[in-house]
């Protein structure tokens, strides 16, 4: 029982006492403070304050706030709806794409629900609404005659070149399954003809996680020949830009299990689609949960202006590193006047930090490079097209869309260093920047992907990193700990979770999930804290124009009505293959991330790694729990030898040392080697992560 509601009970129940004492002459006794709380017991605070699990529907703030929207955006330009429609040739009435099981992996009958409204129902932005029915326009598209593409059958678009003789595929999709299905929504409609090369834009899973849909191993050309020649050889090549195959493997296996767990919240894996559910995130409506593949490329273009003919249509290369990818590339076909901008112009805001965690991303050398492209191909242009979301058509068109694209992301950048050079902080400068008005109406510039705010951000850990110069954050307490001082310091939690209420009844969403999380952080059975947290959270979701926003606000509130519910993802199944690329360096750095530093942490020790099928010797120094390499190296003095070939080492990055042990040759001490291999846990296992995110 507080002391401040028993204090309260104790004067209502004098002044009761003494009421009734002045209707008559019974002399009644004061009663002592349990009868007082038998007469006035303390109300539950869920009850109080009206708190449960329930999702809600939108709040009045909340309608006024996407209310508001409609006054800001011009409604009646509906030329991106055009663009997302225009040319179609086919499409099912119904599309919903299964794997060999049964279990759907892609669906656009989900969705289906868009064509009740007449406009966006309460619980959603209607900028994201109308972004989610552009995207919903799926089937296969004339770009201009002879380049097509298959949109709204994965997050990403697979397009297709025809050749004189067959198809150039570009970037196909993130699963096998869903890559199948558009190449056969392809033949169906345009007619069967063989793959005579395929041209990757980036080193995104969703660009070439799809490959084995298209062509298998032994139909790769041979990496060790010329471009021509590989054309020559009836053999497909795979067209990358430089540092591909580096960045594509690092990614999924470095940082890969948090990426995915985090990737829960971004893409709305746990969500439902629905009204109260996720939405179209600006480059899609989310990623397929089918299988990914990897075939590692046969070519890399590593100069800008290189020009390849590939069944007598010319192709010629840009490359734009360190945009939306650290390897990247636009591609120009002066045959069609067509130029291919890959994912750095898409039709919505991107990303400069992606949500579920990424290396930041440079706004002004992106901005650079879409001005590079308007200078090399913008006079002769008739039409962009890209890797997501729909093309743009018309020179004077075309020009705009390169050039607006470039000014938002180059003003995202100066501004923020115009700010930091006035001292402001990168919480500051994010809930401070506003893009110039006339950028910020386009509506292929709107933030459905990535958001100013958190884009800023990106621009503040460029320069300045983490740290904002204030001593009191330079090494600051863990969460936990913090929260529960916060807690302490705050005194009657009842009493805060009643003025948080107000406020969340005030439209002040922002403050009450800060304040009520640092309850669950401090206390995590505390259920009125997650409740109202949630239905706070749950309001800037519903208010949200980026689709990753959304989806992160609403998991949250999923998780803290529900607990975590990792283990319920459903995620696209690596088959494996990704890993066969790995270079020994690759695997050596995946063996450091996975080894229990702490169990080694006294030992200093060497291992000569010789790998006979690629000629290759490495010495590793295990040197205090970390794992340093020598190329080309071995050492006399080794405490021990292990002859292997390369890919045995995926066993034991995959958590299955046994395996590896049955395959490599050990010499020396053995019984080392064997604590070392079975101290490869330090991620967990195999499997998802399921670590907590929005609690502690």
């Amino acid at each position: 029982m507080k002391k401040s509601f028993k204090m309260l009970s104790l004067i209502l129940a004098i002044l009761l006492v003494l009421s009734l004492a002045a209707c008559g002459n019974e002399e009644i006794s004061p009663a002592d403070e349990s009868e007082i709380e038998e007469v006035i017991p303390e109300k539950d605070i869920l009850e109080e304050l009206g708190l449960n699990a329930k999702v809600k529907g939108a709040s009045e703030s909340t309608v006024k706030v996407n209310s508001a929207v409609y006054s800001l955006l011009d409604f009646e330009d509906t030329s991106e709806y055009e663009n997302a429609t225009r040319g179609l040739i086919a499409a099912p009435e119904v599309l919903e794409l299964t794997d060999e099981n049964g279990n759907v992996i892609w669906s656009q009958k989900a969705y289906s629900f868009l064509n009740d409204y007449e406009k966006a129902p309460d619980t959603v932005n209607p900028s994201l609404w109308e972004n989610t029915k552009n995207n919903h326009a799926y089937g296969l598209f004339e770009v201009v005659e002879g380049i097509y593409q298959v949109r709204g059958y994965d997050m990403a678009n697979l397009t297709v070149i025809k050749g004189e003789t067959g198809w150039i595929v570009f970037d196909p999709l993130m699963s096998v399954e869903c890559t199948k299905a558009a190449m056969q929504l392809i033949n169906e409609n345009l007619g069967e003809y063989p793959v005579k090369a395929v041209i990757i834009s980036h080193c995104h899973v969703d660009h070439f996680g799809g490959i084995a849909g298209i062509m298998s191993a032994e139909e790769m050309a041979d990496a060790s020949l010329s471009i021509e020649k590989q054309l020559s050889s009836e053999k497909i090549p795979v067209i990358v830009p430089e540092g591909f195959a580096e960045h594509a493997i690092s990614e999924n296996v470095y940082a890969g299990k948090a990426m995915g767990r985090r990737a829960n919240y971004q893409y709305g894996v746990l969500l439902e689609p629905g009204v109260s559910g996720t939405l179209a995130m600006g480059i899609g409506m989310g990623q397929s949960t089918g299988t990914v593949s990897y075939l590692p490329p046969t070519y890399e273009i590593k100069e800008s202006g290189e020009v390849i003919v590939i069944d007598g249509i010319e192709f010629e290369f840009q490359l734009t590193p360190g945009t939306e990818a650290p390897a990247e590339m636009n591609t120009w076909l002066p045959d069609f006047n067509a130029l291919w901008v890959a994912e750095n112009c898409t039709g919505t805001l991107h990303n400069l930090y992606t949500l579920r965690g990424a290396q930041v991303r440079d706004g002004a050398a992106w901005a650079g490079y879409i001005m590079e492209a308007v200078s090399l191909y913008g006079e002769k242009a008739e039409v962009t097209f890209q890797s997501h979301n729909w093309p743009h058509w018309g020179n004077e068109v075309v020009n705009e869309y390169m050039v607006n694209t470039a000014a938002v992301y180059k003003f995202i950048n100066d501004q923020t260093l115009t700010y930091i050079n006035q001292g402001y902080t990168s919480d500051e400068i994010s809930n401070m920047i506003k893009l110039p008005e006339a950028l910020e109406k386009n509506w292929y510039t709107r933030q459905y992907y990535g958001t100013v705010a958190h884009n800023s951000k990106a621009v503040y850990q460029k320069f300045m990193g983490w740290y904002d110069a204030n001593p009191v954050n330079l090494n600051p307490l863990e969460p936990s700990e913090s929260a529960k001082k916060w807690v302490e310091y705050l005194g009657d939690v009842d009493e805060v979770l009643r003025m948080a209420k107000a406020d969340f009844e005030k439209g002040e969403y922002q403050w009450v999930a800060e304040v009520t999380n640092t309850i669950v952080f401090a206390d995590p059975e505390n259920k009125a804290a997650r409740y109202l947290c949630a239905d706070a959270l749950e309001q800037l979701g519903y208010q949200a124009e980026s689709g990753p926003w959304r989806n992160a606000y609403l998991t949250a509130a999923l998780e803290l009505r529900n607990g975590n519910m990792a283990h319920t993802a459903v995620q696209a199944a690596n088959d494996g293959s990704i890993f066969l690329g790995m270079t020994p360096e690759m695997l050596f750095d995946a063996l450091a991330i996975r080894l229990n530093k702490e169990a080694f942490a006294e030992y200093d020790f060497t291992i000569n790694v010789i790998l006979p099928n690629i000629g290759e010797e490495h010495m590793l120094r295990i040197k205090n729990g970390v794992i340093l390499v020598c190329k080309n190296t071995t050492s006399e003095e080794a405490d021990i030898t292990v002859t292997t070939p390369k890919n045995s080492f995926i066993y034991l990055i995959s958590g299955n040392p046994d395996a590896f042990s049955a395959i490599a040759k050990v010499e020396g001490d053995t019984e080392l080697f064997e604590l070392f291999i079975t101290n490869l846990n330090a991620n967990g296992g195999i499997g998802n992560a399921t670590f907590n995110i929005i609690e502690p």
